[in-house]
Formats: C-alpha cells, sequence, structure tokens
C-alpha cells in the first residue's frame, strides 16, 4: 500500500520540521512520500531537501482542517494517488522506524479499518497525557482499542474513507475536526483504532495555549453537534458538555470567551447536515462513547 504524509506548517519551527521529515524519510519500507503546506506562510527550506517532499504554500492561513486538506489534494482528488495519508504535526517526531510498515500491515489486514490514531507521547519522559488517549477510559495508554475519534496530528488514515465521506470541516479552523470526520466515517461503517505501538513524539503542551482556545472549542462543539447528530441528542450532548465545562472552573475570561463561542455555534451556518443513524449511536456505544459525551 502506498503510503504520503500530510504536515502543516506555520514557517517558525524549522528544526522540528527538519527532524520529523528525517524520521519520515528514516520509515521502512518504500519511501513515503511528503507535502509540506505553509499555512498562510513560506514553507522553511529544509522542507526542499529531499526529492520526496513536495510543498504548497497558501496565501493565508486556513486552519489545521484547510491546511489538511489542501494537502489532502496535493495527493489527488481525495488524496487517492495514494493509499494511506499520515497526518503529522511538524513538531513531532516519529519515534520509530516501522510506523509506517505497521500502518500498511493493520489497513491489509482489516479491510473495515479506516482510521489509526497514533500514541503521543513526550520525547523526554515518555509520558502520554491522558487527552491524547482518545476513550474516555484513558488511564492506561499503553492499551490499544478501537475507539470512536482520533488525534489531529498524530494519525493514519485509508483514502478510500476520504473519498466516501468527504475531508476535515474547513469551516472548523482548530478544535473537534477530527470528531467531526471520525463520526462520519464511522456512520460509513470505517472502524478506528488506537494504537500505542504508532508512537508520535511531541512535547507536552496544554491545549489552552491558544489564543482561540476557549472559543473555538465551545463554537465547534456546538457545530459538531448541528451537523452529526439525531436532533434528540443535540440538547443532551451540549448540556453534558456544559455541566464538564462548568465543573472544571475555568477563569472568568476563559468561561466568558467559552459562552461566547457557545452563542456562535447557535447563530452561524455549520456546514451541511448530515445526522448520523441510530445504529451508529448504538456503535458508538458499544465502543465505549456514546455520543452524549
Amino acid at each position: 500500500m502506498k503510503v504520503g504524509a500530510v504536515i502543516i506548517t506555520m514557517g517558525n519551527r524549522p528544526q522540528e520540521l527538519r527532524a520529523l521529515l528525517d524520521s519520515v524519510a528514516k520509515q521502512d519500507g518504500d519511501p513515503v512520500e511528503v507535502v509540506v503546506v505553509g499555512n498562510g506562510a513560506p514553507v522553511p527550506e529544509v522542507a526542499a531537501s529531499s526529492s520526496v517532499v513536495r510543498t504548497v504554500e497558501l496565501p493565508e492561513n486556513l486552519g489545521i482542517p484547510g491546511g489538511r486538506n489542501v494537502g489532502i489534494e496535493a495527493f489527488g482528488p481525495g488524496g487517492t494517488d495514494v493509499d494511506i495519508l499520515l497526518f503529522l504535526d511538524d513538531d513531532g517526531l516519529l519515534a520509530n522506524m516501522d510506523t509506517a510498515q505497521l500502518c500498511r500491515e493493520a489497513f491489509a489486514a482489516d479491510p473495515e479499518l479506516g482510521i489509526i490514531s497514533f500514541r503521543i507521547a513526550d520525547p523526554e519522559t515518555g509520558e502520554t497525557q491522558r487527552r491524547h488517549v482518545p476513550r474516555l477510559r484513558a488511564s492506561d495508554p499503553m492499551r490499544s482499542s478501537r475507539v470512536t475519534t482520533f488525534l489531529g496530528g498524530a494519525n493514519a488514515v485509508r483514502t478510500k474513507v476520504i473519498a466516501e465521506v468527504g475531508g476535515l470541516p474547513g469551516e472548523f479552523f482548530y478544535a473537534h475536526e477530527e470528531t467531526d470526520l471520525a463520526w462520519r466515517a464511522l456512520n460509513a461503517g470505517w472502524m478506528i483504532d488506537y494504537r500505542s505501538d504508532m508512537v508520535l513524539f511531541h512535547p507536552t503542551t496544554a491545549p489552552s495555549r491558544h489564543a482561540v482556545y476557549h472559543r473555538m472549542v465551545a463554537r465547534n462543539r456546538v457545530w459538531l453537534a448541528r451537523r452529526n447528530l439525531p436532533a434528540l441528542l443535540v440538547p443532551v450532548y451540549l448540556g453534558v458538555w456544559m455541566l464538564l465545562t462548568l465543573a472544571r472552573r475555568p477563569s472568568g475570561p476563559a468561561l466568558k470567551a467559552w459562552f461566547g463561542g457557545f452563542k456562535e455555534g447557535w447563530t452561524t451556518p455549520c456546514g451541511p447536515r448530515r445526522p448520523m443513524k441510530w445504529r451508529t449511536v448504538w456503535r458508538l456505544t458499544r465502543l465505549g462513547r456514546p455520543p452524549v459525551i
């Protein structure tokens, strides 16, 4: 199976990008073709150092899903010039040389498998943050399992999934775009695996480091529900998340931004509404995460 990789960059981490590209180049098996997308910024020169690296420079920042969608199309319509696409953060690093080969083997062995979520580990401590284990029972990051979502900057997607259900929701810009794609894939009959043996090294960070975090998380949570959930579950899902947000006791400014985003989610267009089937709701429930949390 032919493997490609999409990396988006703001051009401000050239050393990390070089290390990531080196780790991709060292992968076992056939070379992984790479597309680096400069998301409203020039692509650092290091990205042009290999014959298997192509670059695309966008005149404006399209956000994470928008930039990744451009990278997908660089591999042909829906990425169909390759069988598998890796999506990797530009400050990450593939820890092992067999990751691409493990992806080939996993997708070849399981025709229902559509997406693989890698384990993210701190390069110095080896620690995996709880939020980086895409399931509710996240206490053991070394346990692989079927899951209901995946990590945006450390994953592999079978391009047949994108051809069938479409790419990432560009209007989201940042936050929850992976869950939107995951739900659409699950609704189409595909499965998602979390694999602890496929590791991306990434420094430990807090998602709130992004200035738009609280607004985008709230707005996109509403959009996610409006786009994908049966009408009966929309208020349940959003009510649960509001209670969880309040229970975490965010600061006053953070809470104000969150409620502003929540309102924005209801008052602005969210893209096409395609509610999942009730059998998908049951599948999510059996996988351990019913779509109300």
